[in-house]
């Protein structure tokens, strides 16, 4: 057909394509900064950890290629690496569920209609904005064994109080239990949650006499089971991070994790690897086993979750 017959026949056509194709180079153009970015910034040196892992790599001499001798060390050479990793198991086994429980708790309490409710959710919610460092000082001093608040004041109820810094069988039970200090941001997501629940579910349970304990257990934890599945897997996942706090609040200043290693997690372990003796190429190696240890827990909670997990379309998935 003559073109300039088509032109005349679809016109429109033409320039819906053209306006089509300008506004794609507009969303290109957008998104471009954000893409070369996560490239520098992410993607790049995910890649570059992932081959210095099967590498010697130290910084200061040139990379040879070790094949699994870094990973086969992991497992076999270095028995630090097995107590950071017992150790940071036993953190998240009872941290996770602990914080989990009593987010949900305190956001049941801080649901009720009273006066003044807004003051009591500002402050339970204030802890989860202060410096961590700051708030790691400030729990040193309460768990003091002579002359912190927490040992006072169990003294009063005839309880000798433990040695909670210096003692390694009380060390990580201390830092679930300053974590349990902070849960106000998981309170707020389950406020929200309990916000949402639609109040003719209550009322139907009043008319058939269901009591204050059935209604929170059929009615009130099924309904905000996604936002529990949620803060279960961002725990898990924050949980397998820990490292401050065996930094910051070990017996020894000088020996990051003491006493006895007990509060040697597996981030502070690969922490000291590749910044105090610079053994880069091994401590990428237990990164990268720390990240497949996260995908394998996270998998196994989006496979359960359909098990007990309530969408309220009815879809589990």
């Amino acid at each position: 057909m003559n073109p300039q017959v088509n032109k005349v026949i679809h016109p429109k056509k033409r320039r819906k394509w053209s306006l089509d194709k300008k506004e794609a180079l507009e969303g290109y153009g957008f998104v471009a900064p954000w893409f070369i970015g996560f490239l520098i910034f992410t993607a790049g040196p995910l890649l570059f950890s992932l081959y210095a892992s099967f590498t010697n790599y130290d910084i200061t001499s040139r990379m040879d290629f070790i094949g699994f001798d870094n990973y086969k060390r992991m497992f076999t050479e270095d028995p630090l690496f097995w107590k950071s990793l017992r150790n940071t198991l036993y953190y998240v086994a009872l941290a996770v569920p602990l914080t989990t429980m009593g987010s949900v708790i305190l956001a049941v309490l801080l649901n009720v209609k009273i006066p003044g409710m807004r003051w009591f959710r500002t402050i339970y919610y204030l802890p989860t904005v202060l410096s961590g460092v700051a708030v790691y000082m400030l729990w040193m001093m309460l768990l003091n064994p002579d002359s912190g608040l927490i040992n006072t004041v169990l003294g009063w109820i005839g309880i000798e109080g433990p040695a909670w810094l210096t003692d390694p069988a009380w060390t990580k039970n201390a830092i679930v239990m300053m974590k349990m200090w902070a849960v106000g941001g998981g309170m707020l997501l389950f406020l929200a949650a309990l916000q949402g629940v639609s109040d003719h579910l209550y009322e139907a349970a009043e008319i058939d006499g269901a009591s204050s304990i059935r209604k929170l257990w059929h009615i009130t934890v099924p309904m905000i089971t996604p936002v529990i599945f949620f803060d279960v897997v961002t725990s898990l996942i924050g949980g397998f991070q820990i490292f401050q706090e065996g930094y910051v609040m070990a017996d020894d200043p000088g020996a990051p994790g003491s006493p006895a290693n007990s509060l040697l997690f597996f981030n502070l372990h690969m922490f000291l690897k590749a910044f105090k003796i610079f053994d880069m190429g091994y401590a990428m190696a237990m990164a990268w086993f720390l990240f497949i240890i996260a995908i394998i827990v996270t998998i196994i909670n989006m496979v359960m979750s359909k098990y007990w997990v309530h969408y309220e379309g009815g879809d589990s998935r």
